[in-house]
């Protein structure tokens, strides 16, 4: 195998013991029972308003009954995307941001989806009982039936929500657009449920479960209230957090200090994010995500973000003072994850601003831990400044990937395209399996690299990564 070495920077310092590892399984153990339980109540309602029977009758009925058992299963995974992503601690700790991300969206199209398989089987089964044109039974359902009128704009707004999710919709949508044609979704929620209580032969014939169901959507609805609006508010005020400085970062990136009063009680972590809202004028509504770039310290945060949209380009428009409202610390990519004494770092892009964060607060001993970085080009690389004081001061072995991918699905560039992945991490960190890897960056450049990771024999528990896109 012969190609280019990667470049790499040394530096020697004293370092210190290593830490124990701790892991949520019983905030994930938890979590997942929740889930469960509420499954168990849908099918349970079903069966018992005749669900089985009905499924093997072999008429209308059984178009009925699956209408109602799509239906049902439908509005469950609906809860589970308002409860998953309305940032309920629980949740938090036990699935982890990444988790949440994903469950959101495989929930998410699979309730659109069951929801439109609900439409289509009690419109036709309802027609074949009653003879009629199914296009006029649809057209009955929407004007004669309680609450179908509310729930036909409810499945619209649901639709527009789906729609503009989409991977091809969202490259052709600003991150602010889209974050406000999602927030359309929970008015379409909103709509859509009543009309279950109002119609539904489960919830009608069954009071208690009706009273269960309104009191679990209460919840979820007090769950976004607290978790996303109140608990924030109260928590930026309390601690006054504002910009202290705006500073580049290299040729493309920027760097925000905020300074406030106490934030060392919100207990943030290295490796964590915050969702940042800067109120410097119109559209601070739209939250951001940023990981803390620098280990947090006292009463300063800081955050590091590339010049690439509209989000990051506002950053460097912001005056010292201006107010910041937050929500977080979230993310489980720590220092408590570890469960061994050396430490591989991957990092892409921005993606470097937490795994510098985790480097400054760490303990290891000089040359048990490597960086890695990957650019296109020198003009992006950021946080240089902390990166050779690492290597300076802490021993920290740093190794450049830079130049373009090319065609093929790789995490490395181009120029290093006779290596085998697998075989340029062993080639970076010959004593892997020592260590944990943290991983940071885009999603697509994260999957790349876990694919070689596991090719090259390191254990998924010791893989920590996050993403944040939805």
């Amino acid at each position: 195998m012969t190609s280019t070495t990667p470049r790499v920077a040394t530096g020697a310092a004293a370092g210190t013991a290593v830490p124990g590892g701790r892991h949520p399984q019983a905030w994930n153990a938890v979590a997942t029972i929740v889930i469960w339980l509420t499954s168990l109540f849908v099918v349970a309602l079903w069966v018992s308003g005749a669900g089985i029977q009905s499924l093997f009758a072999m008429n209308a009925e059984t178009l009925n009954t699956i209408g109602r058992l799509t239906g049902l299963v439908s509005a469950n995974l609906l809860l589970y995307q308002v409860l998953l992503m309305a940032r309920v601690p629980l949740f938090e700790r036990g699935f982890g941001r990444d988790a949440m991300i994903r469950l959101h969206r495989l929930a998410g199209f699979w309730s659109f989806w069951l929801l439109m398989l609900h439409i289509v089987f009690l419109v036709a089964g309802y027609a074949a009982q009653a003879g009629m044109n199914p296009l006029a039974q649809a057209w009955q359902f929407v004007w004669a039936y309680p609450g179908m009128l509310l729930a036909t704009a409810g499945t619209a707004l649901m639709i527009l929500v789906v729609v503009t999710s989409m991977r091809r919709s969202r490259r052709r949508l600003r991150y602010e657009s889209w974050h406000l044609l999602h927030l359309y979704g929970y008015l379409g929620v909103g709509l859509a449920i009543p009309h279950m209580l109002w119609t539904g032969a489960d919830f009608i014939t069954h009071p208690a479960a009706a009273a269960y169901w309104w009191a679990l959507w209460a919840l979820a609805a007090a769950c976004v209230l607290v978790f996303r609006l109140a608990a924030p508010l109260w928590r930026s005020l309390r601690h006054d957090i504002r910009v202290a400085s705006v500073t580049p970062d290299g040729q493309r990136g920027v760097v925000v200090r905020m300074r406030g009063r106490g934030l060392h009680r919100l207990h943030a972590r290295a490796g964590q994010y915050f969702v940042w809202r800067f109120l410097d004028g119109a559209g601070w509504s739209a939250g951001h995500p940023f990981s803390l770039a620098a280990a947090p310290d006292g009463d300063e945060f800081v955050i590091a973000a590339r010049l690439v949209g509209d989000g990051s380009q506002r950053l460097t428009r912001l005056s010292p003072g201006t107010r910041v409202l937050v929500e977080g610390p979230y993310g489980h990519m720590t220092g408590e994850r570890r469960t061994g004494g050396k430490l591989l770092m991957l990092a892409a892009g921005a993606g470097i601003a937490p795994l510098v964060a985790l480097l400054e607060s760490e303990p290891y001993r000089p040359g048990d831990a490597v960086l890695v970085t990957r650019d296109r080009d020198e003009l992006d690389r950021m946080r240089a400044t902390e990166i050779d004081r690492l290597t300076l001061t802490r021993g920290v072995r740093h190794v450049t990937l830079n130049g373009p991918r090319g065609d093929e699905p790789r995490w490395f560039p181009a120029r290093y395209a006779a290596w085998d992945g697998a075989e340029l991490i062993r080639r970076i960190a010959p004593d892997l399996d020592e260590c944990d890897v943290y991983v940071c960056g885009p999603a697509a450049w994260m999957a790349a690299v876990r694919a070689d990771l596991a090719r090259a024999g390191v254990p998924a528990e010791r893989i920590h990564s996050e993403a944040f896109a939805v």
